[in-house]
């Protein structure tokens, strides 16, 4: 008896678990792979300080080395030898300490490098170690805040003052798949992903790592539907070897810029 009720209570929590596995849901469309690299390029040695709202904070921001693991670092630096200069000038007078701040470096990215002026606060933000995920975003006049996108970012290098780089976003709605993260691309540029959305215009840029002045634009580009594939073609002009920044954003309805993607891609 004690046998076949021992059998009977295992198949119960068999069934529980399957049952609490099947609950989930799926996870959003990342621009970048899973992992941490450990090169990182020139930003703008000024930079504004926004009001931020910070959310969600999680773990610990101590820094070590970061493994290569397929990332591309974007912004702002695309190096291991910028990360380097960066860090002996910061040791020696302190310079430009916002590169610690993975918030900061987040938001300087949207509004100085991509030129969303509107995104104007951090609205969410989750630490592991040297792995950031960043919402930056706006808040209406009810003071709801709306988030525009998450960022990746990773600390690169080594130490306790390893910098903060961006190396993508985390996707959902709004998607940018086409070309390959981190493939090796030439000009035309055939871009594209997916869009759930209304009335949607979709404007893609194309940026080199250290102007926030576009290398190549499309724009006026209609879309929507519910996860609806969108394609166009950017035409732009950079150095062979060049990391550049292939950024996609829609709005209009209550800002210019109401969600965007990123992807990192090399000229070849």
């Amino acid at each position: 008896m004690r046998t076949r009720l021992a059998v009977v209570a295992g198949l119960v929590a068999v069934v529980a678990a399957l049952a609490g596995c099947s609950s989930g849901s799926a996870p959003p469309t990342a621009t970048t792979p899973t992992g941490t690299t450990s090169t990182a390029a020139t930003g703008p040695t000024t930079a504004t300080t926004p009001a931020t709202t910070a959310a969600t904070t999680s773990a610990s921001t101590s820094a070590t080395t970061v493994p290569a693991a397929g990332l591309v670092p974007l912004w702002p630096f695309t190096t291991s030898a910028q990360v380097s200069a960066w860090q002996a000038a910061y040791r020696a007078s302190g310079r430009e300490p916002w590169h610690l701040d993975p918030g900061r470096t987040a938001l300087d990215f949207t509004r100085l490098h991509l030129g969303y002026a509107e995104v104007d606060r951090v609205s969410s933000l989750a630490v592991q170690g040297g792995d950031a995920h960043v919402g930056v975003g706006w808040s209406d006049p009810e003071s709801a805040k709306h988030t525009v996108a998450v960022l990746h970012l990773i600390r690169s290098g080594s130490g306790a003052d390893a910098p903060w780089v961006v190396v993508g976003s985390d996707d959902t709605d709004l998607t940018l798949t086409v070309p390959r993260y981190g493939s090796t691309v030439s000009s035309p540029l055939a871009v594209g992903g997916v869009i759930t959305g209304v009335d949607e215009s979709l404007r893609v840029v194309v940026l080199g790592p250290t102007s926030a002045t576009p290398l190549g634009v499309m724009a006026g580009l209609p879309a929507g539907g519910t996860r609806t594939p969108w394609a166009a073609t950017v035409r732009f002009a950079a150095r062979s070897g060049s990391v550049l920044t292939v950024a996609v954003s829609t709005g209009g309805h209550l800002r210019s810029v109401e969600r965007f993607a990123v992807t990192a891609v090399r000229v070849r």
